[in-house]
C-alpha cells in the first residue's frame, strides 16, 4: 500500500499542472507583499482612517502579521480553483490519457488503487496550503517585522504579538481541512468523467452556487444554509477571534469532514464499479 501511494505521489509531481498553483502563488503573495512594503503604513492607514478619529492607536500596526492576514483573507477565493486543478485530474487524467484499462487490470485492487490515488490528493492539498502559509507569512515577517495583529471580529480586536503565531498556525491546519473537503468535491466528479476540465467546473459551479445560497440574507435560504460546506468552509477564520468559539469550529470541522467522507465514499463507489472496457 505504501509502495502505491509512493507510485502516485510521483505520478502527480510529475504532471506540470502540479506546479501551476505553486508557481501562480511565487508570483502573486511576493508582488503583493512587495507592493505593500513599498506602500508603506498608508494601506493601514486609509484603512483605519475612519476610526482614527474616535480610538488612539498605539504601536506598530501595519507589520508582516498583519499583511499575511489580509493575503489569507483575499487569496481564498481562488485557492480552490488551484486545488481543483490537482485533485480533478487524478481520475479523469487516467481516462483522458487511455490509462485507466492498464491500471485496472493490475492485480492490485481497485480499492487500493483508489486508497492510493485520494491519499496522494490530500498530500498535495496539505502541501499547497502549507506553502502558502510559508510563503505569505515568512516574506511579510521578513519584509514587514513583526508586531500586533489588527482584527475584526464584531469590532476591534488587537491581539498582542505574543498571540498571534499560533493562532495563524492553528488557522492554517484548518485551512487545510476546510480545502480537503473542495479537494474531496473535485475527487469525487473525477472519478465518473473522462476530462479533467469536467471536474474543475462542476467544482467551481457547486461551490460559487453554495457560496451564494451561505452568504445572501434571504429568508428563503436560512432553512438549508446549515447543512451547506460553504457555511463552515472559513472556519479558520474563527481562530482570530477572542475569545476563540471552539465549539463553532468543532461543528464546521464536523461539517466539512462529513462532506469529504460522502464525497469519497461516492468516488469509491463509483471506480470500483467503473467498466474497464469502456
Amino acid at each position: 500500500m505504501i509502495r502505491l501511494v509512493y507510485y502516485e505521489c510521483i505520478k502527480t509531481f510529475l504532471k506540470k499542472r502540479t506546479y501551476l498553483g505553486f508557481a501562480i502563488l511565487l508570483v502573486v503573495i511576493p508582488l503583493i507583499e512587495i507592493a505593500m512594503k513599498l506602500e508603506g503604513g498608508r494601506v493601514a492607514s486609509g484603512a483605519l482612517r475612519s476610526m482614527q478619529q474616535d480610538f488612539f492607536f498605539v504601536g506598530k500596526l501595519f507589520n508582516g502579521w498583519i499583511v499575511s492576514h489580509w493575503i489569507m483573507n483575499s487569496l481564498w477565493v481562488h485557492i480552490p480553483i488551484l486545488i481543483s486543478f490537482v485533485a480533478g485530474d487524478q481520475l479523469a487524467g487516467e481516462a483522458t490519457s487511455g490509462t485507466y484499462r492498464l491500471i485496472l487490470i493490475r492485480p492490485v485492487s481497485r480499492t487500493k488503487i483508489f486508497i492510493s490515488k485520494y491519499l496522494a490528493t490530500v498530500l498535495y492539498t496539505v502541501l499547497f496550503v502549507s506553502f502558502l502559509g510559508i510563503l505569505s507569512v515568512g516574506l511579510a515577517l521578513i519584509l514587514m517585522g513583526t508586531g500586533q495583529l489588527l482584527a475584526w471580529d464584531r469590532g476591534i480586536l488587537i491581539l498582542p504579538e505574543s498571540d498571534v503565531a499560533w493562532r495563524f498556525l492553528t488557522a492554517y491546519i484548518f485551512a487545510a481541512w476546510s480545502m480537503l473537503t473542495v479537494a474531496s468535491i473535485a475527487f469525487f466528479f473525477s472519478s465518473f468523467v473522462e476530462n479533467a476540465i469536467g471536474p474543475i467546473v462542476a467544482t467551481m459551479g457547486v461551490l460559487i452556487v453554495f457560496l451564494i445560497v451561505s452568504v445572501m440574507p434571504l429568508e428563503a435560504f436560512q432553512s438549508v444554509r446549515p447543512y451547506l460546506f460553504t457555511s463552515y468552509i472559513d472556519i479558520w477564520q474563527k481562530i482570530f477571534a477572542d475569545p476563540v468559539p471552539w465549539a463553532q469550529i468543532r461543528e464546521g470541522v464536523a461539517w466539512l469532514g462529513a462532506y469529504s467522507a460522502v464525497m469519497v465514499l461516492g468516488a469509491w463507489l463509483i471506480f470500483v464499479r467503473k467498466d474497464i472496457l469502456s
